[in-house]
Formats: C-alpha cells, sequence, structure tokens
C-alpha cells in the first residue's frame, strides 16, 4: 500500500474514534488519535468528555514505553494550553514520538499553529493536512463556533414530496415513517440544544428528549415572546426540566407567569415586543450552547431561512403527496422575492430510511 493510502488510511480510523464523542464533549472539539508502529496499530484513544483524558493522553497511556519511535496521527492539532487538563502537546514531545500526522489545524487562537511549532522544534516531523476536508465536518460545530462565537445551526424538517408538514387540517403524525423518526433522534443527541416555537409546544405538547439508547437529551429551547406556554406542558414537568429547559420571551410577557414559569424552567427576557433570532444566538453563546437543532413549524423556518443561518439542513421526505393551498410547506414567512437572493445549496448525501429518505445539504459557500 503507498504511504498517502496508509496516511489515510489511519487518519479515517482516528476520524472513526472521534465521532464516537459525539453527544459528549461539547464545547470541546471531536478528537481521536491512532499510534502506529512498524506498520501496526499499537494503541489508540478519543476523547469522552469535558474534563476527562485528551485523545492523544488516552493512546499515550496505552502505549507506554512502546510509543518512542512510533507514529501519531490525530484528527486535530493537539492542544497547548492548560485547561481542565494539561496541554497534550508536551506528552507527545516526552514520549519520543517520531512523526505526527494531523487532518485540521485547531482554529482556537490558545492553540492554532503553536502545538505545530512546538513539535518541529523538538525535532518530531509533522504533516498538515490529512484527509484536511473530511476532518472539518467531523468538528463543523466546533470550527464554527470557535471561530464566530455563534452556534452551529442545524435545520430538520419531515415533509411530503409537495414539501407539506401536515395537512390543511393540521393532521402531521406521523408523515415519515418509523425509520426516518428513529434516525432524528441521533440528531438530539448529536446537538446542543433543540429549538422550537410555542406553536408546536401548544399544539403538539412534546417531550423534545433523545430517545436514542446511551443517549444524552439536549436543552429544550422554545420561543415564546408572549409566554403563552402553559404551566403542565411536559418540557416544564420533566426531573430535569428546570435544568434544561429554556424559555426565551419578550417584554410583552406578564410577570406573573415569569414568576411562575421560572419555578419550573430558565426564563430568558428580551427587551422589545418581538423576538430578534440574532439576540436568540448571542444568548444561547453566552451560555456555551455550541449547537442547535432547529426543529420547528413553517413560522420558525421561515425566520432561521430567511435571514439566511442553517449551516445544514436535514429534510426528511416521505413518498406521499399532501397539497393544497392551506397545508403548510416546512418554510414560512414572506419568502424569497428573487431567485438571485434565494439560498444555493447543495447536496451533501441522500440515506434511504425504509420507504423514506433524508436528504443533507449544506449552503454553496460553508461558514
Amino acid at each position: 500500500m503507498e504511504e498517502i493510502e496508509l496516511q489515510e488510511k489511519y487518519m479515517k480510523r482516528a476520524f472513526f474514534l472521534a465521532k464516537k464523542g459525539t453527544g459528549k464533549v461539547s464545547p470541546n472539539p471531536l478528537v481521536g488519535a491512532v499510534i502506529v508502529k512498524k506498520g501496526r496499530i499499537i494503541a489508540e484513544g478519543y476523547h469522552k468528555g469535558p474534563g476527562t483524558p485528551h485523545a492523544e493522553i488516552v493512546a499515550l497511556n496505552i502505549a507506554g514505553k512502546e510509543a518512542e519511535g512510533s507514529d501519531l496521527y490525530v484528527n486535530l492539532e493537539p492542544c497547548a494550553h492548560f485547561g481542565r487538563t494539561p496541554p497534550c502537546v508536551d506528552a507527545v514531545i516526552q514520549s519520543k514520538i517520531k512523526r505526527v500526522f494531523i487532518s485540521n489545524r485547531d482554529p482556537n487562537p490558545l492553540v492554532n499553529g503553536k502545538s505545530i511549532k512546538k513539535l518541529i522544534e523538538n525535532n518530531i516531523q509533522v504533516f498538515t493536512g490529512i484527509l484536511e476536508e473530511d476532518g472539518s465536518f467531523v468538528n463543523e460545530i466546533f470550527f464554527k463556533f470557535i471561530k464566530t462565537g455563534i452556534p452551529f445551526i442545524a435545520l430538520k424538517s419531515a415533509a411530503s414530496l409537495d414539501g407539506k408538514i401536515a395537512t390543511s387540517t393540521g393532521e402531521s403524525k406521523w408523515i415519515t415513517g418509523n425509520k426516518a423518526r428513529d434516525n432524528s433522534q441521533k440528531l438530539r443527541n448529536r446537538y446542543d440544544g433543540i429549538l422550537t416555537g410555542i406553536n408546536t409546544i401548544i399544539e403538539d405538547n412534546p417531550l423534545l428528549t433523545c430517545r436514542l439508547k446511551g443517549g444524552r437529551n439536549p436543552f429544550r429551547i422554545v420561543l415564546d415572546s408572549k409566554l403563552r406556554i402553559s404551566p403542565e406542558a411536559q418540557i416544564l414537568n420533566m426531573n430535569d426540566s428546570s435544568e434544561k429547559t429554556i424559555i426565551i420571551t419578550t417584554s410583552q410577557a406578564e410577570e406573573n407567569k415569569i414568576a411562575v414559569i421560572r419555578k419550573r424552567a430558565k426564563v430568558f427576557i428580551l427587551e422589545n415586543e418581538s423576538i430578534d433570532i440574532n439576540q436568540v444566538l448571542k444568548l444561547l453563546s453566552s451560555l456555551e450552547i455550541t449547537s442547535i437543532l432547529v426543529e420547528g413549524g413553517a413560522k420558525i423556518h421561515g425566520s432561521f431561512i430567511g435571514n439566511n443561518l442553517p449551516d445544514k439542513y436535514y429534510l426528511y421526505y416521505a413518498p406521499i403527496l399532501i397539497g393544497g393551498k392551506e397545508a403548510p410547506g416546512f418554510f414560512g414567512g414572506e419568502g424569497f422575492k428573487s431567485l438571485a437572493d434565494t439560498p444555493k445549496l447543495n447536496i451533501h448525501n441522500i440515506k434511504s430510511l425504509g420507504k423514506d429518505v433524508r436528504v443533507t445539504l449544506y449552503p454553496e459557500q460553508r461558514r
């Protein structure tokens, strides 16, 4: 096997390991590490969560003295600063690793290029850019948040082939089948928060939990400008409601109602009469919510798409046709008046889920 093929093989293994931390490491990046010596993997590891050993440390601890003279494959540049754990780059140097292969530089200003420079200064060969584009997809959430300070936004919708999310009478359960709905639970495990509007809460009274075995519940974020939510809503009456439910309202909310809801959830009041999505994103960022999955109705989706905010789309389509002028589509609001202004998207992949399909798309210009 050619040298470049071997490098890509081991880096793909690092990607696979990194993804094991999905839903567990936020606000940290996903990182996997593989140590190779004499053509075989002698140790590997991945980051399991904040405060736990980083991927490189896990692998180095397994390799022990055998790490000397070996190659390290890691999808993200090792850290160079003290956080919850010491710098990984120092441990790599002390282990007498011979060569380090990296997919992506860490965009964090505390790290960016510093570890690479330090490794080279200590006579360790460094190779960067191995499957760089693939690596950027692995850590798309971390990269967006660390570069912009704004959460990564994924928008999810389930619709008929003609783009309807309900019939004209409001019937929407269930447009897609079991496999598509089960697949959407993986998304809830991946993102820090799930965001919806008050109409969805009133009409469906959802739990907004992750029903994936071993998964974690995201923050439940509700946009409710007049604070119409009922104290009896399911998301306000769960074991973790006061910690994991976030209600964002405005100056239109009644003080007595605010006091009642604050006993069951975190309530944030925006100082105007309508909800500004950009204010919402800044608020969520301040709470270290690095990513959100938007699962709203046509109005909420229209607010996000109309402002060209989604970084990714998951569109589930069922092989049915609903039709009707009064049946809502997944994208409401005023829409775009000119084709030139419409968001231009690239299809990333299409996945069959029973009779349904999931189309994953990105804006042409990824942020």
